[in-house]
């Protein structure tokens, strides 16, 4: 939805039918105080009286209309009058549903008293309008809130909740696929089924929407045009059928002067058309498909064979011609499906990708040969995949099975099907697809063997599997089988996975500068693997210009499929270099592309950016939904690499957060050796998290020692800038102090060079944690404070707030620190030291002795010390009465607890925490 922050005391809320327009004012009315907000939704009545929209909106807010026109004066500022009144109390939020209902007079005054709102005033105003038809006059100077359609993922989850989870994934993909984002489509779709078509039992009605039901969603048939508004409405809709998502249709609006000699008359514009540029389409797309699909067939066929007349007229005789004429015969004549195949490999042919899936569909379904067949919907497939309709080229696949085609045949379906899966389905059923696609292609196709194996082992290595990786690559790639480009990473990946780090940066450095003089027309296939080359080099600089590279191509027509896979790229390189900001903007941009485009596989990956992101941030909600997002497809569909950043995020967070033991927890299983451990090229980078963590749990002996060894071999191999600093740090942890001193400085000098505030932030911590321990209060204060700085900078709000409170206990007071006075009468928390002040807070936040020593990296006889002399300080005789007056003590301003506020001596703390 376009504009969701309302901030102008008046909007129009519109979309198509069935978009959520009324769902959407019931919400806004729901988010405010109860009696502060005033709901109208127009009848019938409304548009056939005078001012009856306007009188029914008076009562509403309580005023007292006349008879028949509200009250004596101009209706308009009546209206004002009202609304001013009502809201002199509490702010007041109005919503009129389907305002365009109402009649002329009250839409007028309406519209007037909703332009002369003042923006700082205390009335809000929100008008819903049906989007299939021009914005009434009256309305059309107020800013427009555009509900857009659901999202594939929004709408699965609509479903499942309508479904209580119970419909069967392959059938939730077919409604989700029909409905193209309409929420009341899509449950009305799903109304018609019984429980076993539901679960898949039972085959479902095809199509899922048929023409009495998109005509029933849409309000019925266009009334009041004339015969010829009638055919125009016809052909475009026959124009726009073949377009395929949202971005087509755009493009490719029917030329008014095509349309009009289609239709060999002039002919006034019905309102259910828009017109832009000399071009026409629909408001509503759910209007057009109800337009198409409600016609009777022989009224569709003359549409086709008018728009393949106008266009022949024109000159234009591609495959928008031939399809048209395809249409336009119910038994096409012998040699069109040859012809429509033809014309949609016709690189030549301006037609987009939906056209060319459309032509080739065409062509199969009048193929008499059983070959033929297969290859025109696998052809299909193949070009809704590349235009990011993933679950429609699954059921094109799904059309070209046949037992009796050529090897070659057989392998490019496999292909384009495992290339599907690993867009969306379990990866390990990806590979098997496309290893068998890799041996049938073998012979007749090498380029397209190569690819397939590449594929296979993309798919292994998502799901974590060394030796599938491994089995995938097998050993050509060393004799040559290309000698750049797919060859080099081929190579190079099988060399790291085999520990010849030498080799693999040689062929991934080619790869990498091979691609930086490559020509700029390339697709974004050749750039996305430049882009994981460099991820695997540590290139970051390359690694974000390969990915730019490939957002770029991505973003020509045809190649939606590689937009969310590219920000991918991008995500991770900024994470990696410490730009987390950067970083989320690019997952939740990939987020959205994913949804898109249906690769809810690549969606998983994003969620898990996103997660990271969060926790540098310290943002624990936002780190739970996207790590639980993420986990849910991860563990359908075998993707141990999301899976494992998603569980080092969660436990990185936790570390933030000062909760070193559940990091510890967390992270053991995934960075150890053992069944449980994570993607191999993931839990490495989680080692400095599970060291740090284990050490402050004072489990040190935790295997810690053995995988700082391991992540000291893959630091070598220079993938990653910050592992050499990191790896110090570890070693500095687990070392004796009179080495450690030694290690922490070592380590900032190679921070220096690797850049990145956020883990400099985090060794100048944990050294300024160590240096504090032993005394050293002045080095500890610089290198705490340098923290802090640095972790402000990045964004790093919890691991700030570690800093500050290790500067207070170093007895030091940073800008922003919580208020410490208690109530009068008492000597408050202003007397405790710092020490003794971040034991108190954390023994109110309900932590046990062990908690609090381990959280502040100190014993628990040291607790045990500091807590005897807090309660001796305060006054108190328990850890619950300590609990309360430090929620006294550090309330807000003007604050009450339990009722009570104002003075607040210590016979009123008592009365209020009896």
């Amino acid at each position: 939805m376009t504009g969701q922050t309302i901030t102008a005391p008046a909007r129009v809320v519109t979309g198509e039918p069935g978009c959520g327009r009324t769902a959407f004012l019931e919400g806004a009315v729901r988010a405010h105080p109860a009696g502060s907000a005033v709901s109208v939704r127009a009848e019938p009545a409304h548009g056939t009286l005078p001012l009856g929209g306007l009188c029914a909106l008076l009562r509403a807010v309580g005023a007292a209309p006349g008879p028949r026109s509200g009250v004596g004066g101009p209706p308009a500022a009546l209206l004002l009058d009202a609304l001013h009144t009502a809201s002199a109390r509490t702010p007041l939020l109005v919503c009129v549903d389907d305002a365009h209902l109402w009649d002329g007079p009250s839409r007028a005054a309406l519209g007037l008293a909703a332009r002369q709102l003042r923006a700082t005033g205390r009335v809000s105003l929100l008008l819903s309008v049906a989007g299939h038809r021009p914005l009434d006059p009256e309305f059309a100077a107020l800013p427009v809130v555009r509900i857009d359609p659901l999202s594939p993922a929004e709408a699965a989850t609509l479903l499942d909740e309508a479904t209580d989870g119970t419909v069967d994934p392959a059938v939730r993909d077919d409604l989700v696929d029909a409905a193209d984002g309409n929420p009341a489509l899509l449950l009305a779709m799903v109304r018609r089924l019984s429980p076993a078509q539901l679960r898949g039992h039972r085959r479902p009605p095809r199509p899922p929407a048929d023409a009495g039901l998109l005509t029933r969603l849409a309000g019925g048939r266009p009334a009041g045009l004339t015969s010829a508004q009638e055919n125009l409405l016809l052909t475009v809709a026959a124009a726009l059928a073949d377009a395929d998502g949202e971005d087509e249709r755009v493009d490719e609006r029917i030329d008014v002067r095509l349309a009009l000699h289609a239709v060999h008359a002039p002919v006034p514009l019905p309102e259910a058309l828009t017109l832009a540029d000399g071009r026409l389409g629909f408001h509503s797309d759910l209007v057009r498909r109800a337009v198409y699909e409600g016609a009777p067939p022989e009224r569709r066929r003359a549409a086709h064979l008018a728009l393949a007349r106008a266009l022949d007229g024109d000159g234009a005789r591609g495959l928008r011609t031939l399809l048209h004429r395809a249409r336009s015969a119910a038994a096409p004549p012998p040699g069109t499906a040859a012809a429509l195949a033809a014309a949609a490999a016709d690189p030549a042919d301006p037609a987009p990708r939906g056209l060319r899936c459309a032509g080739y569909t065409r062509a199969a379904e009048l193929a008499e040969d059983g070959t033929r067949r297969a290859e025109w919907y696998t052809a299909a497939a193949e070009q809704a995949l590349l235009g990011g309709r993933t679950h429609r080229a699954r059921r094109l696949l799904d059309a070209a099975r046949d037992s009796a085609v050529p090897r070659a045949l057989r392998g490019r379906t496999e292909l384009v099907r495992g290339t599907a899966l690993r867009h969306d389905g379990p990866v390990d059923e990806a590979r098997a697809s496309l290893l068998l696609a890799a041996r049938l292609l073998a012979g007749p196709a090498p380029r397209l063997a190569e690819a397939a194996a590449l594929a296979a082992a993309d798919a292994a290595w998502a799901a974590g599997d060394t030796e599938g990786c491994l089995h995938a690559l097998g050993r050509g790639w060393d004799e040559g089988a290309s000698a750049a480009g797919p060859g080099d990473y081929g190579a190079g990946l099988r060399a790291l996975l085999e520990g010849d780090f030498p080799a693999a940066a040689l062929r991934l450095r080619r790869l990498v500068a091979d691609q930086r003089a490559a020509d700029d027309t390339d697709g974004p296939e050749t750039s996305l693997r430049a882009a994981a080359a460099a991820l695997l080099l540590g290139d970051l600089p390359a690694a974000c210009r390969a990915g730019a590279r490939a957002l770029a191509a991505a973003r020509a027509p045809g190649s939606a499929a590689a937009l969310a896979p590219a920000r991918e790229y991008l995500a991770y390189a900024e994470l990696r270099a410490g730009r987390h900001t950067v970083a989320r903007t690019h997952a939740e941009e990939g987020l959205r592309a994913a949804h898109r485009t249906g690769q809810r596989n690549t969606a998983a990956h994003h969620h898990a950016a996103l997660a990271l992101a969060a926790s540098v941030e310290g943002d624990l909600a936002e780190v739970a939904v996207h790590a639980r997002a993420a986990l849910s497809t991860a563990r359908r569909h075998g993707l141990v690499q999301a899976a494992t950043l998603a569980e080092w995020a969660v436990a990185r967070a936790d570390l933030g957060q000062g909760r070193p033991r559940e990091a510890a927890d967390r992270l053991g299983p995934l960075v150890r050796p053992g069944p449980r451990r994570g993607h191999f090229a993931v839990w490495m980078s989680a080692v400095p998290c599970y060291v740090e963590a284990a050490v402050s749990a004072g489990r040190d002996d935790h295997g810690a020692g053995e995988v700082v060894e391991a992540f000291a071999r893959w630091a070598g191999f220079g993938a990653d800038p910050q592992a050499p600093a990191q790896l110090l740090r570890c070693r500095a942890l687990l070392a004796p102090p009179e080495r450690a001193d030694a290690l922490y400085r070592a380590a900032l000098d190679l921070h220096d060079a690797a850049g990145g505030d956020f883990e400099r932030a985090r060794t100048e911590l944990s050294y300024g944690k160590w240096l504090r321990r032993r005394r050293r209060l002045r080095e500890a204060r610089d290198r705490l404070g340098t923290a802090l700085v640095g972790f402000e900078r990045c964004g790093a709000r919890a691991w700030a707030e570690q800093a500050r409170a290790e500067l207070r206990a170093n007895g030091v007071s940073p800008g922003g620190g919580a208020r410490t006075t208690g109530p009068p009468g008492l000597s408050g928390l202003s007397g405790l030291t710092p020490q003794q002040l971040r034991i108190a807070r954390r023994v109110a936040e309900g932590a046990t002795n062990r908690e609090v020593a381990q959280a502040l990296t100190v014993s628990t006889r040291t607790v045990d010390y500091h807590l005897r002399k807090v309660f001796a300080a305060l006054g108190v005789r328990s850890r619950v009465e300590l609990a309360r007056l430090v929620e006294w003590a550090e309330r807000p301003p003007g604050a009450t607890l339990g009722g009570v506020g104002g003075r607040g001596d210590r016979a009123q703390f008592n009365r209020a925490h009896p």
